[in-house]
């Protein structure tokens, strides 16, 4: 969990996201030689920094440096690890907290940096702050793990051939890399909300860094509408958070929700940037002369969040709304994932055979072949059509698909009972 601000750090120092991996590493196999005999330390996050810091220390003097430079990094570093300090640990962690965010960011936007072409981006900065395997990322993008793992070896390579500063972009270079910062902040959130992998079924850590970097994002970038619009979406997605986990870790699906277990304040939080967003996009289309702009895609998915958040009861969700914005995110971002959820939708506004008709036509895409969640949905619709025998099979594909724990367990469930 510590590794993503330790990497940030050192990158800051070192100018060199691949060494900056490395010695964070070094960090984390020193712990676990040292620990099992001293014991885990007070501040442990703060124990490897000041480790890492040190072994970023001993390369930059290796590199030998221009004096004048040396000096400086010297200096910083030994103000915050004075030997004598009885509270070190405390110091250096009080000044990490305080850094971390500006540390973060700045590293997402180096790691989306335009020399990269934009999957190495998204690939690079996934592994480094999302924490992300490459099993998981290539899961993501629906890509084979070998393409993933030669992805961020070449972005490494490159940013470190160009010899690309890690600093914050100026403000005029923020709109070039923005697309791709929101589409990692987007996969992050999403591996947390639904893991693709593992025991749990959620991992609330990468949801809650998402939404603070998002959050952070819309400080930076407060005229942008996809920027509202995806922490409204974050935010609205957060406030089920309690209600779909049961009382041992299992999955409650979203129709069988206690809503009163919803979270209100992130609900409001949510409305209340998707209203900007909604705003900001209006005030674009307004002054536009090329054409309207409209709702992106991270706004449209915000706003059919806000439909079941708006809904008291699942009765009363607005499922031809859904559908309609669903037709709206097709044609802005056509991919066979927006499809397979619009025939959710459509099978809730219209039917199941109208949901089954677009999900059939998706059983030969390439990117869907090993999807567990093509399987899944096409059994949930032909169990509502009595066509229980058929389903149970494709639930049981499902499950066999899946690499998380509970959702599989969850699949095997329902191929028992229908």
């Amino acid at each position: 969990m510590e590794s993503a601000k330790i990497i940030a750090v050192l990158a800051r120092m070192l100018r060199d996201v691949g060494q900056a991996e490395e010695l964070a590493q070094d960090a984390l196999v020193l712990a676990l030689e040292r620990w099992p005999g001293t014991g885990v330390p007070d501040q442990p996050a703060a124990w490897l920094t000041t480790v890492a810091k040190n072994r970023a220390l001993d390369v930059l003097r290796h590199r030998q440096l221009h004096q004048q430079k040396e000096a400086a990094i010297s200096y910083e570093l030994d103000s915050q690890l004075q030997d004598a300090a009885p509270n070190l640990e405390a110091v250096v962690a009080e000044s990490l907290e305080n850094d971390i965010g500006d540390d973060l960011l700045r590293l997402v936007f180096v790691a989306c940096h335009p020399v990269l072409p934009t999957d190495g981006r998204v690939a690079l900065t996934l592994r480094l702050l999302g924490g992300l395997s490459t099993d998981e990322i290539a899961r993501a993008f629906l890509v084979p793990e070998k393409t993933v793992a030669q992805r961020i070896v070449r972005a490494k390579r490159t940013l470190a051939e160009a010899k690309v500063p890690f600093e914050a972009p100026r403000a005029h270079e923020l709109g070039e890399r923005l697309a791709s910062v929101l589409q990692v902040i987007y996969l992050i959130y999403n591996e947390g909300y639904a893991a693709s992998a593992g025991a749990d079924w959620m991992r609330p850590a990468l949801c809650e860094e998402a939404l603070r970097l998002g959050r952070i994002l819309a400080e930076l970038q407060p005229r942008e509408p996809e920027v509202h619009g995806l922490v409204a979406l974050m935010e609205i997605q957060s406030s089920r958070a309690r209600a779909r986990l049961g009382p041992s870790g299992e999955p409650v699906l979203l129709l069988e929700q206690d809503r009163a277990r919803w979270d209100q304040l992130l609900i409001r939080r949510g409305l209340a940037a998707l209203g900007r967003s909604e705003q900001l996009a209006l005030a674009d289309d307004a002054s536009s002369t090329g054409g309207t702009r409209g709702l992106g895609p991270y706004a449209l998915q915000a706003a059919i969040a806000a439909c079941h958040a708006r809904a008291r009861r699942a009765a009363d969700t607005d499922w031809q709304r859904i559908a309609a914005l669903y037709d709206a995110l097709a044609q802005l971002s056509p991919s066979p994932i927006v499809e397979l959820n619009r025939a959710v939708a459509l099978s809730m506004a219209y039917g199941p055979q109208a949901g089954l008709d677009v999900v059939d036509s998706l059983l030969d895409a390439p990117a869907l072949k090993n999807y567990h969640l093509l399987p899944s949905v096409r059994g949930d619709l032909l169990a509502r059509l009595g066509r229980a025998s058929e389903a149970r099979a494709e639930f049981t594909r499902a499950a066999s698909l899946t690499r998380n724990e509970r959702e599989r367990q969850l699949l095997l469930a329902r191929a028992q009972a229908d």
